[in-house]
């Protein structure tokens, strides 16, 4: 499978697939004053990187974004592959990619936020099997019930 990934604009409309269903996915079983994605047009700003995951037909099926906290710590944000294309590695070549970036940058220490519901246990076993250990709240969050926070040393 031929696979490319690239910085791009998170506002081009071939990607309106693609935050569709991370919004809903979001609000699907999460309360909203959990919900601490950033909606589609704050991740165009400077300081933020976003990469598109793209198959053979050119076709996105994955995105995720890198914000910039200090000289030294990104976030990992609006990780999300389609979910007819799960099963295929798709979140494990995302991800990679995004740690690529982090590193890239300079970054020393790569952060999440994720949910505790059971539609996020892949993405939590994802996020551990690279290495990801749990955290308390960083930079702009506090406790919340309906989050995991999590920290990989770069």
């Amino acid at each position: 499978m031929t696979l490319t990934v690239a910085l791009e604009s998170p506002l081009a409309p071939d990607l309106d697939l693609l935050f569709a269903r991370h919004v809903e996915a979001m609000h699907s079983d999460t309360p909203p004053e959990s919900i601490h994605m950033l909606p589609r047009e704050d991740l165009a700003v400077p300081g933020i990187d976003f990469l598109v995951l793209r198959d053979g037909q050119g076709t996105a099926v994955a995105m995720g974004a890198i914000k910039r906290i200090d000289a030294t710590h990104g976030e990992l944000k609006s990780m999300h592959v389609l979910a007819e294309r799960r099963g295929e590695g798709l979140s494990r070549a995302m991800l990679s990619a995004l740690v690529a970036q982090a590193r890239a940058r300079g970054f020393r220490r790569l952060s999440l936020e994720t949910g505790v519901q059971p539609s996020f246990q892949a993405a939590r076993a994802l996020y551990a099997k690279w290495g990801f250990t749990e955290c308390g709240p960083f930079e702009g969050y506090g406790p919340d019930p309906n989050s995991l926070f999590m920290t990989l040393a770069l």
